[in-house]
């Protein structure tokens, strides 16, 4: 059984920066790629935000945040980090941290709230105008 536990989240200014964390345990973590989605209010779907794959590190984003959401992982503190700079109102979600046995970046990434895996108990991002 994996665990996801993120943290980070808060309230910002638009236009500020936010550093999410998914601290994971468990076996063969090493063999999951991981990702981060989010879900904002009224009901919305889960939507894929960024990946890392489980051994190449390559990462892909949805576009409506590249160039301004890195992604990264540290192997040897099993954590997961998304790093947000020049937030926008429309970044306000809750944003979960999500893991697949491997799993290409690809098909992560068509993922949703009933995809397989692991998922955390999510950390609310709210992004002031």
């Amino acid at each position: 059984q994996v665990q996801l536990v993120e943290s980070g989240g808060g309230l910002v200014q638009a236009g500020g920066s936010l550093r999410l964390s998914c601290v994971a345990s468990g076996p063969s973590i090493d063999t999951y790629t991981m990702a981060w989605f989010r879900q904002a209010p009224a009901g919305n779907e889960r939507e894929f935000v960024a990946a890392v794959h489980w051994s190449s590190d390559v990462t892909h984003y949805h576009d409506s945040v590249k160039g301004r959401f890195t992604i990264s992982r540290d192997h040897n503190k099993n954590t997961v980090y998304l790093e947000m700079n020049g937030l926008k109102p429309e970044d306000t979600a809750v944003y979960y941290c999500h893991a697949r046995h491997l799993t290409s970046l690809q098909a992560i990434a068509l993922g949703s709230s009933s995809s397989s895996g692991f998922w955390g108990q999510g950390t609310q991002v709210t992004v002031s105008s």
